[in-house]
Parts: C-alpha cells; structure tokens; sequence
C-alpha cells in the first residue's frame, strides 16, 4: 500500500497532453527552449516539429490543388530521353489528355513525366508536377505550370491519388511500381471509387502481367476480379478513352461529388 502511495504522488511533468515521469522529466520547458535563442537548435529536427512541416506540405498541396478539376496521374521512368518511343509516346499521352479536358499531374521530373507534361502545356492543358527531395534528381521540369515540391513521399502520394480520376503508367523503375501497386491497391480495397488505372507498353508490362496471373494469382494470393482493376495497352487513344468513360460514369452516378466519388464538405 505504501508503494501506491508512493507512485501516486511521483513527480510529473506536463508537455500539452504528454505526461513526463522519473526520468523521462526534462529540464527545462517547451516554451523556455523556444524563447532561449543561445541554446541548440536540435529542437527543429525532432518529431514533434516534424508533424507541422508535414501538415504544411498538405496544406499547401490542398491549397495549390483544390480547384485544379478533372485530372489524371501519369507516371514513369525518369531516364527515358527525347526522341524515344517512350518519351515520344508520354509527349502523345499528355496532349490527348489535355485535349479530352483533363489537367495532367506528374512526379514534375524528367523523362516520361516532362514529356506528359510537355504534351499537356503544348495543347493548352494544365500541367502539374509534384516534385521530391532526392539527391539525384534536379527540380522540377520547364513544362510544369503548377509545382509543388515536397520532402515526404507519403504527402506526395496522397496528392497524386486525392486530385486525379485514374492513372497512365509508362514504363519505369521502382517508383512507378510502387504508384501502380499502391493505386491497385487502393481500388481492390475500395478506399477510391471509380478509379481507372492504365498501364501503356504490352510488351514492357507482359513479364510482371504474367507472373501476376501465373504465380500470384495461381497461388491463391489475388482473386480472378482482381486483374480486372486495371487494363494493359499499347494504344494512347484506348487509354484516354477509359479515362473519359470512367469521367462520365463518374458525372453520372455522383453528380455532386470530388474526383473519387466522395461528397465534398460544404460550409454549414
């Protein structure tokens, strides 16, 4: 008994709505390391600190982009070169989307996503990048007109899903995979509704097509419908036409709904 006695009259210290005991006790105050310029500045790498920059980059994500309209995600290899069938094919890709009234939101860096955004800025759409801290590559590309620029991938992601009716995936590397992973995902857990995703270049998307069908789905791991979630094709025109199609389909069944089917909140 007199040990509870004890534990229930322990020193504590209060951070907001944190409880501090024993030697988890700090020393000073938050307030007091804020207003004391001649101590370290450590305090601005730590977690806590961290959550703000994080809800900054959504707010400034949801700010730049709420009016953006109709719009589709395309994403790629970073490494494909002007002049290759890829590029080429992403300068096609985004013009035809534009064309078809939709904005064109890509990672904003080079290869499949400046010929995306170059197809839509030469054909009068509006083209966004969303870019990302990384050592090797080097800031958005010229034919962006709306650009974001992000440290934390997962903020990113969120803007490419929360503001586009379906995604185009070129041929690329591991961050395309993930894009189309996560999107697939997305829409076999109904957490986005009508939701098409495309994925251009038959023969560079067969290998990962078949081991889906063969191993994966063989094994039990994913059902039949599962690969329904999403179409295959070398052919520009069919993929902006799924794109219109699920637009409509959109329009019609949630005529005053956002891009995913979800009611938009309206101010009481």
């Amino acid at each position: 008994m007199e040990d509870t006695d004890a534990a229930d009259h322990e020193p504590e210290r209060r951070r907001g709505q944190v409880i501090m005991r024993r030697g988890q006790m700090e020393g000073s105050t938050t307030d007091q390391r804020l207003l004391d310029s001649r101590g370290p500045t450590d305090w601005v790498h730590t977690d806590p600190w961290r959550v703000l920059r994080i809800q900054s980059e959504f707010v400034e994500g949801f700010g730049a982009l709420a009016e953006l309209g109709p719009a589709i995600s395309v994403f790629g290899s970073a490494r494909s070169k002007p002049g290759e069938p890829d590029y080429e094919q992403g300068v096609e890709l985004g013009h035809k989307l534009a064309a078809a009234g939709f904005a064109v939101i890509t990672g904003g860096g080079p290869g499949a996503m400046e010929a995306a955004n170059k197809g839509a800025c030469e054909a009068g759409g509006v083209s966004v990048g969303l870019g990302i801290e990384l050592p090797f590559e080097s800031g958005l590309n010229t034919w962006v007109d709306i650009g974001i620029n992000f440290r934390y991938f997962f903020a990113r992601k969120t803007m490419f899903v929360k503001y586009a009716q379906g995604f185009v995936t070129m041929p690329g590397g591991f961050g395309t995979f993930d894009e189309i992973f996560e999107a697939i995902t997305l829409v076999q857990t109904q957490k986005v509704t009508s939701f098409p995703i495309v994925l251009l270049g038959t023969s560079y998307w067969g290998g990962l097509m078949g081991w889906i069908r063969d191993v994966v789905l063989a094994g039990g791991k994913v059902s039949e419908k599962d690969l329904s979630l999403f179409t295959v094709t070398d052919d520009v025109d069919e993929a902006v036409s799924i794109m219109v199609a699920a637009r409509i389909e959109r329009e019609r069944n949630w005529p005053d709904r956002g891009p995913l089917g979800v009611e938009p909140h309206r101010a009481e």
